[in-house]
């Protein structure tokens, strides 16, 4: 009687790909705790190996030989997303793109042909047939001439069908659709990603051809797979945004050849993305001037911008105080509540709070605090600000309005948008009126309360 032959397994750490012969509590690589899952062990053939020797192998080159990356980059005709990518595309790069369901990750690839005509695409779909991606195209507008689709989810086939158009860019939509013969699993699992992604990572380098892959992303808003993944390609993108809302933010992680601070704002209309040259204007357009409205003035990359803070208080109508917080990070938000009861004398401890940051914008940078103070004061009080005035300033703990970086930057921008008056930490680089604005310096809390309610 024959015997059933076992499939060996082995244990993949889901957040960095580590693997091991048996499970794990903690992962000896990243440190996580509870993360690795029982997959088929990969396949390694000895004949892989074999493909490097010889003829085959890479040769050393000098460096003064090597021609400068800067110098082949490919320009997008969208300065929003040449800004995000550091100036183009570079040929070889291989760029993750991720993204909520339903934010415009697909939408952008498509459109990719869009804004290169003159070059050669090749849309690789895992999750759609080729006539959604049409009709999707057609929607769009987008130029069908130098479009080419291919439905399918092995990465052996992705490539070769890729070697006989010799595509300038190249999009796979999604990873987690897709498998290869190098490895055992469905597809989505840890081996399958990583195995999939380092076939179409070797043949983008070895063919100098530009790939965009597009990852899907989970409930924490982390990109599903192993965290190696990200270490693998060159750039990491995230399309952030909310679905509800027209503006999309393109804001970059990871980027081997340039900056990883800057983004990229679009609106998505009936026709699909386009770029908001002048974001701090769009953002601010429909700003009312209520009670509880502030602009703060964050810089994001090289670029400030004009942000509006929205800030709701009043009275619990439940036994527990509602604290909700959108756009920013809710314990910062919290830290600055407690700052204002205790330095400024506001109860807001019986108060539902509400904050957002309109736009579907997200602020991160301890700039907005001062603004976020005076939003919630405006609101507690029921004085509206006044609309010429711009708030930049981190606060500390103890009620004091700490300096920030680049304050000339941010308060040329206000200028330009004709702001008057602008509230900023004292001792900063900058005292002076700029440009018909105003600047007003405070040392705490209290004082800028004071001056503007």
């Amino acid at each position: 009687m024959s015997k059933v032959r076992k499939e060996k397994t082995a244990f993949f750490c889901a957040e960095c790909g580590h693997e091991s012969p048996r499970w794990l509590g903690q992962c000896p690589a990243c440190s996580e705790w509870n993360t690795f899952v029982e997959e088929p062990a990969a396949n390694a053939p000895a004949a892989a190996a074999s493909k490097w020797r010889g003829n085959g192998a890479p040769k050393a080159v000098r460096l003064a030989d090597v021609r400068s990356s800067d110098a082949e980059r490919i320009s997008t005709g969208v300065p929003e997303m040449d800004r995000v990518l550091g100036g183009g595309i570079v040929p070889g790069s291989v760029i993750l793109l991720a993204g909520d369901p339903g934010i415009g990750k697909s939408t952008l690839m498509t459109e990719l042909a869009r804004f290169v005509p003159e070059r050669r695409l090749l849309y690789v779909t895992g999750e759609e047939s080729d006539r959604q991606v049409k009709l999707r195209a057609e929607r769009l507008g987008v130029p069908l001439d130098n479009l080419y689709v291919l439905a399918a989810t092995r990465v052996e086939d992705i490539i070769v069908a890729s070697t006989e158009i010799r595509p300038d860019f190249v999009v796979v939509d999604s990873i987690q659709t897709l498998f290869s013969d190098a490895s055992a699993g469905a597809p989505g699992s840890v081996g399958q990603v990583r195995s999939a992604a380092a076939g179409l990572i070797q043949w983008a380098k070895e063919t100098g051809t530009a790939t965009f892959i597009v990852g899907h992303v989970t409930k924490d808003g982390q990109i599903a797979g192993p965290r190696v993944l990200e270490h693998m390609v060159d750039t990491v993108l995230y399309f952030e945004g909310d679905r509800h809302h027209a503006y999309r933010v393109l804001r970059t992680t990871k980027n081997r050849f340039g900056s990883t601070l800057e983004i990229g704002l679009f609106e998505m209309t009936q026709t699909g993305l386009t770029e908001v040259s002048d974001p701090s204007t769009a953002l601010l357009s429909q700003r009312s001037g209520q009670t509880g409205s502030a602009v703060v003035c964050p810089i994001e990359g090289t670029r400030p911008l004009l942000v509006e803070i929205q800030a709701l208080v009043s009275q619990a109508s439940y036994g527990t105080p509602q604290r909700s917080v959108n756009g920013m990070d809710t314990r910062r938000a919290q830290m600055l509540l407690a700052v204002l009861e205790k330095r400024a004398d506001m109860r807001l401890a019986a108060q539902d709070v509400f904050l957002n940051v309109a736009g579907g914008i997200r602020l991160e940078e301890p700039s907005v605090d001062l603004g976020v103070v005076v939003a919630l004061a405006s609101s507690h009080m029921a004085a509206a600000l006044p609309l010429d005035t711009v708030f930049i300033g981190e606060v500390g703990l103890g009620g004091e309005v700490r300096t920030v970086a680049q304050l000339d930057r941010r308060l040329n921008e206000a200028a330009r948008l004709g702001f008057r008056h602008a509230l900023v930490p004292t001792g900063g680089p900058v005292t002076n009126d700029v440009k018909g604005l105003a600047v007003h310096p405070v040392e705490t809390i209290d004082k800028a309360l004071s001056l503007i309610l």
